[in-house]
């Protein structure tokens, strides 16, 4: 018989119980989710149905009102917003709709930072490694306003997984993208993610896109509706 605790042990997400009230209004309702390493999963559900929020939870964005969240070999429960956030350095990436890179920075300086603020001694020459994995090799010293939209969530995919986290999210990765070249920034992060070894969490209302995903969950009013590994 396998010992729970060993079960565990190959989750890279374990959440209990989780709640999230956010004044009088109740966004999660319980949320119980295991996901073990090395895999590819999507969360489904319309807008408002709580995934972008159980994501923020998660990932360290966000504390949970309630519950038990454990991630990436640490227990989130109970830390504050400081201490979220030195526990996602190096083991938690995130992919966001809106790129979010610094203007005032090149492509490679984007990457560069988390991997300084995760004391990588390599960043620099990791950075440029990163880059051109995505095909930006040759875009290294452009700023976010001189790429495209594509090629700004590309840098986006490096900064995420330059410092070789066990997690990626990656919320609505296309939305801000035409479909062809959303379509070609989802093959670079399904390859990319092979090729580190890193689970993904993809926050999707896209169903075509959830069917590449190695499971779906999908989310209503707060609450795992359905999951394909039940």
């Amino acid at each position: 018989m396998t010992d729970t605790s060993d079960m565990l042990a190959d989750m890279v997400i374990a959440a209990r119980g989780v709640t999230l009230t956010l004044g009088e209004t109740a966004i999660l309702h319980g949320i119980d989710l295991d996901v073990a390493a090395g895999t590819s999963v999507a969360l489904l559900g319309p807008s408002g149905s709580g995934k972008s929020s159980l994501m923020s939870i998660l990932s360290g964005l966000e504390r949970a009102t309630g519950g038990d969240v454990r991630v990436a070999g640490r227990d989130f429960s109970g830390l504050d917003e400081d201490a979220l956030a030195t526990a996602r350095l190096g083991r938690i990436g995130i992919v966001l709709q809106a790129f979010h890179l610094l203007p005032s920075m090149t492509a490679r300086e984007n990457v560069a930072v988390p991997m300084e603020l995760a004391r990588r001694g390599d960043a620099w020459p990791r950075a440029a490694e990163e880059l051109q994995a995505v095909g930006l090799g040759h875009r290294l010293d452009h700023y976010p306003a001189q790429l495209s939209g594509g090629e700004q969530q590309r840098v986006a995919i490096a900064r995420a997984l330059g410092p070789g986290p066990q997690l990626v999210f990656a919320d609505e990765p296309t939305g801000n993208l035409d479909s062809a070249t959303g379509s070609a920034v989802m093959d670079l992060l399904f390859e990319r993610r092979a090729a580190t070894g890193a689970t993904l969490i993809v926050i999707t209302h896209d169903r075509a896109l959830a069917a590449r995903c190695d499971r779906q969950v999908e989310m209503a009013d707060g609450r795992i509706v359905a999951d394909s590994a039940a």
